[in-house]
């Protein structure tokens, strides 16, 4: 079996920033900064990014190149009893998978009711009413709803094509075109926002430090927090991803680039989006503290309204701001159900095009049957908040302890890392990887359950479906065991990389 390799190092690199960037760095990270400090937050922001966020992702490619294999088999080649850590995280992204599509199909839509404002004076009754028609809970499903499970269709059907065409044909050709895309839009976006009237007090809200917060170890474990849900890491995606590396690749300037390019568009999502609060405070006198500034609110509520009150090209605007969402979420997607496809491949020796039909072509079905329907919000938001609060925080917390800490393979990774990259790691990345970034997973998980348990305002769903909500993160796990323990006496296919090909029909 001949592994793909990357047609280059950009589209390697192009394709980990698609994965980073998604929907988390429009409408998570500028309510995260504001509340946590506005430009005051950038200091422990940067920090998580340098002491966690690029560590664990130098950890996460040089197990993917070393090893060569999805999660499951880079984990099981490092040890044969760590791959559960790998088939976890398989579980994770199928998870994520089924509904990030219907966020992605809303945006899709919205974009076109950007053309005449189709959502009427009042979007959140038009969101929750007309357009999800959504219950109070998981019981009434209501009718299917042909417009959103079309658009999810088409979601779907180009995901596939892209992963069934390969790597280097599908994934490395579609981030080419599409990363460069959704920077000119959302470029263009943030120069039309920057314009309107009030955007300067938006700024000044956004950035304007408020020092005392730094000083808050909450803050601290925000910014960590915000680090590891934006980077793509904990769940496959970057072991996946650079497993398709030539053995030449250089690992930490790759690391440091994915990451700071990552950074850097969350900081223009926060110029943009808080551009355009500034000028609906302008024109409603509603101040930005009370408006939806972050989720599904920030998106389908407030950006609406931003549009129905522009002066000029609010029709544009509109497109604009959907479409990034669209691109930023799809190239985010297509990263997330490559994890599982790529396990198949790997563990079992399938065919692309058979696991990208099989695998994808199930996920897609139940992603289908949930998500449009009443109840496919609520299932949606408990999903998501059990699957990253508690399923990738824990997975990416043992994933690091057992690698650095109980097989000791830190040292291994490291020289493997440092053989061919132009800046070395050493003593700090260690301390980065195995000290730093476990304390603060551990500390941000205490503070999700702390949370969770003492019912704090916004929580209280949460606790209303603890039973769902736990099961969907605890069947994450359980997923990971007993595909580990099925699979423990199959050994690991063979594989020879397109790079190994070549060289032995050079040597002929």
């Amino acid at each position: 079996m001949v592994r793909e390799n990357w047609g280059s190092r950009v589209g390697f690199i192009l394709a980990a920033i698609g994965s980073a960037v998604g929907l988390g760095n429009i409408w998570r990270f500028p309510g995260v900064a504001y509340e946590n400090g506005g430009g005051a937050f950038l200091v422990p922001y940067l920090v998580a990014l340098t002491t966690a966020g690029i560590p664990l992702l130098i950890m996460e490619f040089t197990i993917g190149r070393r090893f060569k294999g999805s999660a499951p088999v880079a984990f099981r080649r490092m040890n044969r009893n760590a791959e559960a850590i790998g088939w976890w995280q398989v579980a994770i992204s199928i998870v994520i998978a089924v509904y990030y599509a219907a966020i992605i199909a809303w945006a899709g839509w919205y974009g076109w009711f950007s053309v005449s404002q189709q959502w009427g004076g009042d979007p959140s009754t038009f969101l929750m009413g007309d357009f999800l028609q959504a219950s109070d809970g998981f019981g009434d499903f209501g009718t299917w709803m042909p417009d959103i499970g079309l658009a999810m269709v088409v979601v779907w059907a180009f995901t596939l094509l892209v992963i069934g065409a390969g790597v280097k044909k599908g994934i490395e050709t579609t981030s080419k075109v599409f990363i460069p895309l959704l920077l000119v839009m959302f470029g263009i976006l943030v120069v039309q926002a920057l314009t309107l009237d009030g955007a300067v007090e938006g700024l000044n809200a956004f950035f304007t430090p408020d020092w005392e917060k730094v000083l808050e170890p909450g803050v601290w474990l925000a910014a960590y927090g915000q680090i590891f849900f934006s980077l793509s890491i904990g769940f496959g995606i970057m072991v996946t991803y650079a497993s398709y590396l030539k053995r030449k690749s250089d690992i930490t300037t790759s690391a440091f680039t994915v990451g700071f390019a990552n950074s850097s568009f969350e900081i223009l999502a926060g110029i943009g989006v808080f551009a355009a609060l500034g000028f609906i405070a302008f024109e409603s006198g509603v101040p930005i503290a009370e408006q939806s500034y972050a989720g599904v609110g920030l998106a389908f509520i407030a950006f609406p309204t931003i549009i129905n009150t522009l002066p000029y090209l609010a029709g544009l605007f509109g497109v604009l701001f959907f479409a990034s969402l669209v691109v930023a979420g799809w190239t985010s997607m297509v990263s997330i159900v490559q994890v599982p496809v790529a396990a198949m491949e790997d563990r079992f020796g399938w065919g692309r095009v058979k696991a990208t039909v099989v695998v994808g072509g199930a996920m897609a079905v139940v992603s289908l049957i949930l998500l449009p329907t009443a109840s496919g919000l609520m299932f949606l938001d408990v999903s998501d908040y059990y699957i990253n609060q508690y399923g990738i925080v824990v997975a990416a917390l043992v994933s690091i302890v057992v690698t650095v800490w109980v097989l000791w393979r830190w040292k291994e990774l490291r020289d493997d890392a440092n053989a061919t990259s132009t800046f070395k790691v050493g003593p700090v990345w260690f301390v980065c990887l195995g000290v730093i970034t476990p304390i603060m997973l551990a500390g941000i998980l205490y503070l999700n359950v702390r949370d969770l348990l003492a019912s704090e305002p916004g929580f209280e769903v949460y606790n209303q479906y603890q039973a769902f909500g736990w099961a969907v993160a605890g069947g994450a796990l359980a997923f990971g065991v007993v595909m580990a323990l099925i699979l423990r006496r199959k050994e690991v296919p063979p594989v020879e990389t397109e790079e190994e090909a070549h060289e032995v029909e050079a040597a002929q």
